[in-house]
């Protein structure tokens, strides 16, 4: 049997946010996951809760990005992104902390990220480290009443199960991402939704090509219904492991362009989604 799931899209709260809340207003679109704004930004979470509220947009889910991430390639990403680098962890941890209490500003009840590349060494003072930091983020999230959700794509699916299983908080969960698992080379994904199963609290509707050489170059994030990502499969197997969350259309590049194909996202998506 299907399940009727709200649509959202994955929207950057920067000056080009009014444009993107006109589209969501004018596709009917209920829900959003936001990537979090800047400090000074995030000051006025009341008018930022408006604008959504007036676009008739419910926030889902609030994204960690951090100053000094970079997506150029797979070793920048494992050199920059998220909790794993050693020289940014505490500070980083700091400010994941911060955008959980601005996320509860919000009355939002998941908190996000890309962790890094955490391996699998289980018995390494680095795995360890990076068990205790996603412990002290969950707890922190808590007492927010919030969910953490890690975002796939940098490990593979028996990786990230092992790493929860590690942290052992019961508001640890899953964002996942399709397209990722193809960009990094990290595996099929939906062998990789089936075994998380029940942890995916929340997920991204992304496609993407395979490189040539996976896991050591990037694959190709196309529009969602052009790449190796099956839709109806994908569909189908949230259907298999219960997932009633929103379905959040992300198209990772700027511009009109990325508008076009997320309504042409929204509208593969209302013929799959019945």
């Amino acid at each position: 049997m299907s399940l009727q799931r709200p649509l959202g899209l994955f929207i950057v709260c920067d000056e080009a946010l009014p444009a993107r809340l006109q589209a969501g207003r004018q596709l009917s679109i209920p829900t959003a996951q936001i990537l979090a704004p800047g400090r000074r930004d995030r000051l006025s979470a009341k008018a930022l809760a408006r604008q959504f509220e007036e676009a008739g947009m419910q926030i889902t889910v609030v994204f960690c990005g951090f100053s000094g991430e970079s997506y150029a390639d797979i070793p920048t990403v494992a050199a920059t992104v998220g909790l794993v680098p050693p020289a940014t962890r505490s500070q980083r941890l700091i400010e994941a902390k911060e955008i959980s209490d601005f996320a509860a500003e919000l009355g939002v009840p998941a908190t996000a990220l890309h962790i890094g590349f955490i391996g699998d060494e289980l018995d390494s003072p680095e795995y360890r480290a990076m068990v205790a930091t996603a412990q002290e983020l969950c707890d922190h999230c808590r007492k927010n009443n919030q969910r953490l959700h890690l975002e796939t794509g940098q490990e593979t699916a028996q990786e990230l199960l092992k790493f929860i299983a590690e942290v052992n908080r019961p508001n640890l969960a899953v964002n996942f991402d399709p397209a990722n698992m193809i960009l990094y080379g990290c595996g099929e994904p939906l062998p990789a939704l089936k075994l998380l199963g029940p942890l995916v609290k929340s997920v991204h509707c992304k496609d993407a090509k395979w490189a040539a050489h996976p896991g050591k170059e990037w694959g190709l994030e196309v529009p969602l219904g052009e790449g190796d990502v099956d839709m109806a499969a994908f569909i189908q197997a949230l259907n298999e492991i219960g997932y009633a969350g929103p379905l959040t259309i992300e198209r990772e590049i700027v511009g009109d362009q990325q508008l076009l194909d997320m309504q042409k996202g929204v509208e593969l998506l209302n013929r799959l989604n019945v």
